[in-house]
This record gives structure tokens, sequence and C-alpha cells, in this order.
């Protein structure tokens, strides 16, 4: 909770000659690249993609969602992408160009994922929460109060936070958030310069601005369907603002072939992709001064697991072929998610194939490790005991010899029929017989092997068919 907040006040800025206008990017898949050549001013202008799902994120290292059930991290946010030129200590300073605003920010690196960022297996590095009285916050020493930076304690008043001491190729994520207006979102002015001791010592190389080559961001970019659409912009590029014109490309398949042309034209600057438009978009941009410019970057959208409605969950061994004590299951599914599997009680696993499935019903889960949702069903597996001993000391199980698996849930008809060895019939049972107890016209029949036909309905390739199996099994004294 914040203790101290800002009075309204007046500030007058003396605004560099060369202070770089930017685009605004609320997506970490999409951020803005840049480097320490000039200050640049920013403009949180809402939301994207929750990259911090507010029904699942209420707080990212010092960053907190708020009391209101409406309310998100990042209502009012933006995102920035950093690499280090040279190792060293590296700072900022986030300036309010207005007198409505209090920024917070946090700092995510080095070399981490979006997609660890936004699900949360990510904690930022540097974080500030604090009311900015001065207008200023950022890493390093704040320009107003000579605070020094020092690591965020709620509550401390201390806008600033400790330097990052970066490594040559290191990659760092920079979200800035403005509290004040996180519930609706209104746009809100900032500058943002870089600082420290490397910036101080070489400003033009310490951060590598061949960063900005990779405009359109550096990591795939994955969604639910469902999503909010991805918006891909061209403007942070650059060729600045000395453009020809924008022409927008997508590879469907990710083949290395262009299907189609999107989008080309002056004001083309953007491209906003929908869901389940899955593939490579691309960008070329050609310059006042006949330079051709380009990026490109993978879009995937994901849905929910489905069960291959041809295919679906495949018995690999059960008393029709193979080991008469094991019993195995493939499941296949539709889709090019990353998906694990569980079985009954079990733990998650990447493998589709499950050994030693126990007969009769088991509960299956598939689950998307994007979270883009999971599917639940049943397996029915049927198995039979190889003995069976009804001697009157065992359980009813062993008392009794019938199919496993079978329960009044069971979905298939069936026949069940004894025989003995000369191939005459002792006993049929069927769906709602408990056994054969080993007696044929009331007297207990010797140790030996039986056989057993049983006919039965099973779904092959989405088909009910009709099947006849034989096998035998012991009967023990």
């Amino acid at each position: 909770m914040r203790t101290l907040y800002r009075a309204s006040c007046c500030f007058i800025f003396l605004l560099l000659p060369f202070l770089v206008q930017g685009q605004n990017s609320p997506d970490c898949f999409t951020p803005i690249p840049i480097c320490a050549d000039a200050p640049y001013a920013g403009l949180a202008d809402g939301g994207g993609a929750d990259d911090f799902d507010p029904n699942v994120i209420t707080q990212i290292g010092c960053l907190e969602k708020g009391s209101s059930n409406n309310a998100n991290i990042e209502n009012n946010s933006s995102w920035y992408v950093f690499r280090a030129s040279q190792d060293g200590m590296i700072g900022f300073d986030i300036e309010a160009l207005s007198n409505s605003a209090d920024w917070d920010f946090a700092v995510f690196g080095p070399d981490v994922q979006c997609t660890d960022i936004s699900n949360g297996s990510v904690q930022p590095i540097r974080c500030n929460y604090e009311a900015n009285v001065t207008g200023y916050t950022g890493l390093g020493t704040n320009p107003i109060s000579g605070q020094n930076g020092a690591p965020n304690v709620t509550g401390s008043q201390n806008t600033y936070d400790e330097m990052i001491q970066v490594t040559a190729g290191e990659v760092y994520y920079l979200f800035i958030n403005n509290y004040n207006t996180n519930f609706n979102g209104d746009p809100e002015p900032y500058e943002l310069t870089f600082t420290g001791p490397l910036v101080d010592n070489d400003p033009a190389t310490a951060l590598d601005c061949t960063i900005r080559d990779e405009f359109l961001g550096l990591n795939d970019i994955i969604r639910c369907e469902g999503d909010p659409d991805v918006v891909l912009s061209a403007a942070s590029s650059p060729a600045g603002p000395n453009v020809v014109n924008y022409t927008w490309t997508r590879d469907n398949e990710d083949d290395g072939f262009i299907d189609e042309v999107l989008l080309t034209g002056i004001n083309a600057s953007e491209l906003t992709v929908v869901s389940p438009e899955s593939g490579r978009y691309f960008v070329s941009i050609e310059t006042t001064t006949g330079e051709i410019i380009s990026d490109d970057i993978l879009i995937t959208w994901y849905g929910a697991p489905q069960l291959n409605p041809i295919r679906g969950v495949e018995v690999l061994d059960d008393y029709l072929n193979g080991d008469l004590d094991t019993y195995s299951i493939q499941v296949n599914v539709v889709g090019t998610g990353d998906y694990e599997y569980r079985l009954n009680d079990g733990e998650f696993q990447d493998d589709p194939v499950f050994l030693d499935v126990p007969a009769g019903l088991n509960n299956l889960v598939i689950n998307d490790k994007n979270g883009c949702g999971s599917t639940t069903t049943e397996v029915y597996v049927l198995g039979y005991p190889r003995f069976f001993t009804p001697d009157g000391t065992g359980t009813p199980e062993t008392e009794r010899w019938n199919l496993r698996g079978i329960d009044p849930n069971f979905p298939f008809a069936y026949r069940l029929y004894i025989y003995d060895r000369y191939g005459k019939l002792l006993k049929q049972l069927n769906e709602g017989s408990v056994g054969w107890d080993g007696i044929f016209n009331g007297r207990p029949l010797p140790a030996t092997d039986y056989w057993f036909r049983v006919d039965f309905e099973r779904d092959e390739s989405g088909t009910i068919v009709a099947m006849s199996s034989r096998s035998h099994f012991t009967l023990k004294r």
C-alpha cells in the first residue's frame, strides 16, 4: 500500500533538442527496442494483451493489482527492451511530464522470455512502487532529492533502486506503469533516459543499438485463441520517419514461402493480427534513401487441446494382444500446442503413451502448457485375470472370474462364454453378471485351464464395430 501521494504542482522541463519521440507498446512480446543515444519521450495509453492476467497474477515483484476487481497491474503501461553492448553499471531516470502521473517500473532479465514474464514464473530484478513526490523514479540517484537507489522496501518512500551490473550481450525488459490512472488508462507522458557510469563513459554505444533491427520483438509470440489482437508496429524501426512505404506479408506455415501480402502503404506502420491467424509475419520498409529495412516474427495461436476425432485414445496392449497383465494407451490430440497428459491421480507427463494402465474407468486430463486450456475425458480399458482361486478364502475378485474393467458405466454391450478344453459351454456372462465361481451343474470343476470367447462392441476409428476374441485362463485350487 502506498503511504505517500504526490501533491499537485507545476514543473518546468527543459527538453533536449534531440529528444526521441517514440511509440507506446503495452505488450511484452512487442516491446520498443531502445538504446542510450537520446532521451525517449513515452506516452502510456493503456494496455494491450494482458501480460499479467488480472484473474491470476495480482502481484509482480513490488507491483500490485490493487483492491478493485477491475484493476490490472498494467492498465496504463509501456514495455521496452534493451541489450548491453559493454560490461558495466547502468541505470535510468523516468521523469513525469505531467503533474497527475505516478510512475512505477519493473526490470526483468537478463535473457528471459516474455512467456515466462507474463505467466509470473519470472520475477523482476528491480522494482519500485513508491509515491513519486519529486516526479522521478528509476535506477541510480534521484536527480531532484539526491537520494541514492536501494533495494525496494514498501513504504520506504525511496523511488530509486540500485543500478544493474550488466554484461555485454545481455537483454533486459523494462516495464513502466502509471499508478494514478491504473484504473482508467488515461494517456500520460513521461521521459526515459539511461544513466550510470557505463552510459556516462560512452553514451552512444553503451547499449547495443542494433537491437532496433529487431523492432517487431525478440521472442516468438504465443497467444491463446480468443486472446486480444496482436498489434505489430514498425514505427520504432531504424528508418524512423524517413519512410516511403511499408509492406506486410505472411508465411502461413513458416516454411520459407510468402503466402500473401496483407497490407501496404505509406501509413501502414502497424498491422493488427487477430486470432487464429498463425504464421510468420514480415514487414519491409522502404526509406527515403532507397534503403530496405525488414524484420519478421512468428505468431502462433493455440486452442484448447482436443482429442483426435478418428483415433482418440488407442489401447495398445489389452487382452486382445500382448501381456495380459499390462495395459497401455496412446492419446492422440488434434493441434500443435505444447501438451502434457495426466492419468487418474498421477503426475503430468509429456509422453502421450501410458503404461500399466489399470483396467476399468480411467480419468484422462490433457493440458496445454501455454495456458490455452485443458480437456478431461474418460478412458475405458478392458482386461481379464490370468487365474482365479475359488476356494472360499479370497476376495470377490479372486473367488469369481470375469472381465476386468466392467462396471455399470461400461459403454458397450458384451457376451462372455466360458468353455472347458473340449469346447463344452460351462457359463455365459453379460454386463450384469458377477462372474463365474468355477461351478458347473452344482459341482466345483477341477483346477485346469479353461477357455473363453467374448463378443463385444468396440470403437474403431470412430465407428462401433462388433468384435470377438478368444483366450484362456487357469482355475487354481
